[in-house]
């Protein structure tokens, strides 16, 4: 059931990077202003993130699930009717508080349905709704966008969410806190928002995977918003084509990427002492794997060479997801795990926002080819700081932190 909704909350977000090109032509924008739309969702989002995952330690996630599920999908649906860029703007950062309050509410849940040994691999599924939902939310606003205007896509995704949080208020059960880890004892989930927070930023193996996430979600944005457009502007697909091939491909690598990751990282842990260092080895193959994919990405004159770079990079990318949260469960306390997938989160998405920003400025002086091959830097930074907190992890004998 959770698949379902990951899947819906990625086809929303796709559906409007692939119609750039039309609302380009029908507001009259550059690309700066297209770079502040899918920015104002993310600065949203990323606003809202850490009062929302403090919401998930202490309220019914079922609830938050189910309400963020129907927020977001009606807000999306209703955006469709904007007849300007500013009634456009203010619809897209809505759906972004809509949709803040679902991971942190989702992970918590799936983390009390699976004890430390298969957390990668269940992350992992769920995570796969991402890929599939970006592929999906691409093509259709694409194929929708071609014949009918970018309207389409809103609206049919935006209908699709509000029945599926019907269907989700019948069957969503909830789990108790903790089931999963019986030896970790009690779970408080008392306590203030900035204490809550002040606690988690005096984790350092916590700050660190943060940080590597800022990084990484920086690149993923920029390709995930760009590369349709790049694709059309470039090498002169159509727009249907650009929206399927910009997903379809480096989503489908990653749904590989993040099937062996889990895999990978469940088994390390069980080989080895400490968790946290375990899943961090795995998740800097992963960066390390995607480096010379992303520098080739931006430089290829031929389309069938740029569609395996996009497709090398996804599948890097789908490793180090694999155990995006997991990882950060294993050295943050049970109580704690919604504020701090909120926090993680949220500063994600700023550097998500400020990638979308930073690009729509840059390319109007450098292409997009040469933007996105910069990206390589930042994988290869990240990939060697997440392997540092791998071995201070290891260090440390970080493995389940108690509750307490």
């Amino acid at each position: 059931m959770l698949w379902l909704v990951c899947f819906l909350n990625y086809a929303d977000r796709q559906v409007i990077f692939v119609v750039f090109p039309l609302l380009r032509s029908e507001f009259s924008l550059n690309n700066f202003y297209l770079g502040l739309l899918s920015a104002s969702f993310m600065v949203m989002y990323a606003a809202t993130g850490p009062f929302a995952g403090w919401i998930c330690d202490r309220v019914s996630r079922r609830s938050l699930i189910v309400g963020a599920l129907v927020l977001w999908s009606g807000t999306t649906a209703l955006s469709s009717f904007a007849q300007s860029y500013w009634e456009l703007l203010p619809g897209l950062a809505m759906a972004g508080l809509g949709e803040a309050f679902y991971f942190p509410a989702a992970m918590s849940l799936i983390s009390d349905y699976h004890p430390a040994g298969s957390r990668s691999r269940a992350m992992a599924l769920h995570q796969s709704g991402i890929y599939v939902g970006s592929i999906a939310g691409g093509w259709l606003a694409g194929v929708l966008g071609q014949h009918t205007g970018w309207r389409g896509g809103f609206r049919f995704f935006g209908v699709l969410g509000i029945a599926l949080g019907v269907v989700l208020y019948a069957l969503l059960r909830e789990p108790g806190r903790g089931d999963s880890d019986p030896d970790a004892g009690p779970v408080r989930t008392d306590g203030a928002l900035w204490p809550a927070f002040r606690e988690l930023a005096a984790n350092r193996i916590a700050r660190l995977l943060v940080s590597v996430f800022i990084g990484a979600n920086f690149v993923a944005m920029v390709f995930t918003v760009w590369i349709p457009t790049y694709l059309f502007t470039r090498f002169h697909m159509s727009l249907s084509l650009a929206g399927l091939y910009g997903s379809a491909y480096m989503q489908v690598a990653s749904i590989l990427g993040v099937t062996v990751g889990g895999i990978a990282a469940d088994a390390s842990v069980h080989r080895h002492a400490g968790a946290g260092a375990a899943r961090m080895r795995v998740q800097a193959l992963g960066l390390s794997l995607a480096v010379p994919f992303l520098f080739f990405s931006g430089w290829t004159e031929r389309i069938p060479f740029v569609l395996a770079a996009i497709a090398g990079f996804g599948l890097g990318k789908g490793v180090y997801e694999s155990s995006l949260w997991a990882s950060l469960y294993d050295v943050v306390p049970i109580a704690r795990r919604g504020a701090s997938v909120g926090l993680m989160n949220s500063l994600g998405w700023l550097g998500a926002g400020a990638a979308q920003l930073l690009v729509g400025i840059m390319s109007q002086r450098f292409s997009l080819g040469v933007c996105l091959s910069a990206t390589g830097v930042i994988y290869l930074a990240i990939a060697i700081t997440l392997l540092y907190g791998a071995r201070m992890a290891q260090r440390s004998g970080n493995s389940q932190i108690s509750a307490t």
